[in-house]
């Protein structure tokens, strides 16, 4: 899982899953920034307008946090009020992919915060692609962020985030909220609708690491104090690696009376992020879909 892979075997891993698509670390980078160029929405003084034609409104914002001010990407219909989404991104953090698929759904009428988990140490983006962290470089970057983040911190934050959000005029607070988080981010998605249970209806977690470990507060033994239904999607590689965690879960989820997929994709880790080497489009739209039945309880 993403947390794990920072030694020099796995920056080799990386470079062998370009090198089968034909690219160096160069050319990936290239491509994303380009692809990252036709996903954004034009935009006009905070208003855009997606391929579809359906507005959106956008925009950087800072939400006051019990440890500081976080920075966050917030986007919505430009009109009426939304069910809220918070998503949780990857280890590379909050960057112009994140952006795209925040917008990707609020294009499906959601409210859409995509926040920076990093904020106690720097605003975003910290990386401007996944490509940057599989480098040594970028992971010595990331490290100690990571490290400042742990589960109360967590816990803290999401409650900070789904206040602000429930304070939007853009937010339809009748409506429940999903989340949604990816590689680091995943877990944080079961700690969210612990965190805030009353609020939180829908938890997707893709391909997400950390969420059976040897903790009394390990993500799978809290699912008893959330009252979400939860996705979680588990890549292929991931699931060779540690296939009890996949029965682990799924046995949490019954104990705790929860509603909840476990569902091994046959792609690999990362496979939803348009930035990532893994990244298999047709997987993704699967999973985009999945989270889309999940949310219509919302």
């Amino acid at each position: 899982m993403c947390e794990d892979r920072t030694g020099p075997d796995d920056f080799a891993e990386h470079d062998a899953a370009l090198a089968r698509r034909g690219l160096s670390r160069r050319q990936f980078g290239m491509m994303g920034a380009a692809a990252f160029a036709a996903s954004c929405t034009t935009m006009d003084g905070g208003m855009g307008g997606a391929d579809d034609g359906a507005a959106l409104t956008e925009g950087m914002v800072d939400i006051a946090t019990p440890d500081g001010t976080a920075d966050a990407f917030f986007v919505h219909p430009a009109e009426g009020r939304h069910p809220a989404v918070l998503l949780w991104p990857d280890v590379a953090g909050l960057r112009e992919a994140f952006k795209v698929k925040a917008r990707k759904f609020a294009q499906e009428g959601y409210a859409v915060l995509a926040v920076n988990h990093y904020y106690r140490n720097a605003r975003a983006p910290i990386l401007e692609t996944f490509s940057e962290w599989r480098t040594p470089e970028g992971s010595a970057k990331i490290e100690p962020m990571r490290q400042a983040i742990n589960p109360a911190r967590t816990t803290t934050d999401a409650r900070a985030f789904i206040a602000w959000l429930d304070a939007q005029p853009a937010v339809d607070t009748t409506r429940g909220i999903g989340t949604q988080g990816y590689c680091m981010g995943g877990p944080y998605t079961v700690r969210t609708a612990a965190a805030v249970p009353a609020r939180v209806r829908a938890a997707a977690s893709l391909h997400g690491g950390g969420l059976v470990v040897d903790e009394s507060n390990s993500p799978h033994r809290i699912l008893d104090q959330t009252q979400a239904a939860f996705l979680f999607a588990i890549a292929q590689n991931d699931d060779a690696k540690d296939p009890s965690a996949k029965t682990a879960l799924r046995e949490a989820a019954d104990a705790a009376n929860v509603p909840a997929v476990v569902e091994v994709y046959p792609a690999d880790h990362g496979w939803t992020v348009i930035d990532s080497p893994a990244y298999d489009a047709a997987a993704a739209n699967r999973a985009v879909a999945a989270i889309l039945s999940l949310y219509d309880a919302l």
